[in-house]
């Protein structure tokens, strides 16, 4: 996510005013009550690119995925059709020159799911991803799910499709509620690749 460029405001002065605007404390993000569904979703990414993130992802340890579930079932992100408001590789001002995943505008407190079998490398704030979860696939590639409401699982949790990992919501630098979905085949920014074809070469559909 596209690091902002304020000048004369300093990183957590940026997030605590998100926080405040959002709704969205950087701290306690463990919330133990139920968020009510909002009825007109329709938001995507406000930015694409964000420092703090990718330095929890690069300092996270990398976790085992037992490679003999390649062949287990794997599902959508969101169970329910959603509408898509920012595809993959759209052209903009972000620092990788595109969006690097794909936005689905669903009301907040939609369940969220992992796509198949996998492993939790992050479970936290992360930035101008707001509240997210990364999960290491059995195929090695890493799935980002992004400005998430509410997170339900726990730094090296073992996954399988259908396992659910959050609700949706707008934490973060979001426009609206909505989810990011997005895949890398490394840790680096920039490693990314199209989400839809990934879930595609699964039998899936967005």
């Amino acid at each position: 996510m596209d690091e902002p460029n304020i000048r004369g405001t300093t990183r957590r002065e940026l997030l605590g005013g998100a926080a405040v605007v959002l709704g969205s404390p950087v701290l306690g993000f463990r919330e133990d009550t139920p968020e009510p569904l909002e009825e007109e979703p329709g938001g995507n990414c406000g930015s694409d690119y964000d420092a703090e993130y990718e330095e929890l992802f690069e300092a996270a340890e990398d976790l085992e995925v037992d490679d003999r579930s390649l062949t287990a079932k794997w599902t959508r992100p969101i169970r329910k059709r959603a509408r898509v408001t920012m595809r993959y590789r759209v052209r903009g001002n972000w620092l990788a020159g595109y969006h690097t995943g794909v936005d689905l505008a669903v009301p907040k407190g939609t369940p969220v799911y992992a796509v198949g079998t996998g492993v939790v490398v992050l479970a936290s704030w992360s930035g101008s991803y707001g509240k997210a979860v990364t999960i290491k696939m059995s195929d090695s590639r890493y799935v980002l799910y992004a400005h998430l409401s509410r997170i339900s699982v726990a730094r090296g949790a073992k996954v399988k499709a259908g396992t659910r990992i959050g609700s949706s919501g707008a934490t973060g630098r979001a426009t609206g509620p909505h989810l990011h979905f997005e895949v890398r085949s490394r840790r680096p920014y920039g490693s990314d690749i199209d989400p839809v074809k990934y879930l595609a070469r699964h039998g899936l559909s967005l």
